[in-house]
């Protein structure tokens, strides 16, 4: 991530990061963006938003308190110095996901995924995290979904994971474990300089 193509700069002038989606002669920056593209893109199957007004409001509320609150208490945790401030980081990631604990209740009215029978928007958004959140628990022991706090979640962190859709997309969390090892070898280095 640290060795960035022209490709990369030229597509992504603003933010220079990745993800891009170059589709034809057009480029589509940054994830959140380019889910909603590929959703409004190719219309063949169901779509990740809801059709009601209200219910596509209250899944943009909540992948934007994921992406604005939840994700950069993950990037805190990755930045810790030492147990207690990696348990201080732990218990506000867990308290954070309270909220979405109940909207998870609330938005799946009693079924599998957010968005109800089919992964939705929020679905996609928390999901694509799942794979680092167990990578953590491997390398750090941390327990960020508590089946005590969030049962619901954890028990739709286990059904996403087994969805025949995502199984074969997301890396194994050893695989991310040897890619975090990585970055935090890398990051030392260049603290140490």
């Amino acid at each position: 991530m640290s060795n960035k193509s022209e490709l990369l700069l030229k597509s992504n002038p603003v933010h220079k990061k990745i993800p891009v989606l170059i589709h034809g002669d057009n480029t589509i920056c940054e994830s959140l963006v380019i889910v909603q593209y590929i959703d409004e893109t190719w219309t063949n199957g169901p779509s990740i938003l809801p059709s009601n007004p209200l219910d596509r409001a209250i899944a943009r509320f909540w992948v934007a308190y994921i992406d604005d609150k939840w994700l950069p208490l993950m990037s805190d945790l990755g930045k810790a110095q030492g147990e207690e401030a990696k348990l201080e980081v732990q218990e506000k990631l867990q308290e954070a996901l309270v909220p979405l604990e109940e909207a998870f209740v609330k938005c799946s009215k009693g079924k599998s995924f957010f968005g109800g029978d089919n992964i939705g928007y929020i679905d996609i958004t928390l999901g694509c995290i799942l794979g680092w959140i167990k990578a953590i628990k491997i390398m750090l022991g941390i327990e960020i979904f508590n089946v005590t706090k969030t049962p619901g979640l954890v028990n739709w962190g286990d059904r996403f994971l087994e969805d025949k859709f995502v199984k074969g997309a997301m890396l194994e969390p050893e695989k991310l474990v040897e890619i975090l090892k990585l970055h935090l070898a890398k990051r030392e280095a260049n603290n140490a300089n």
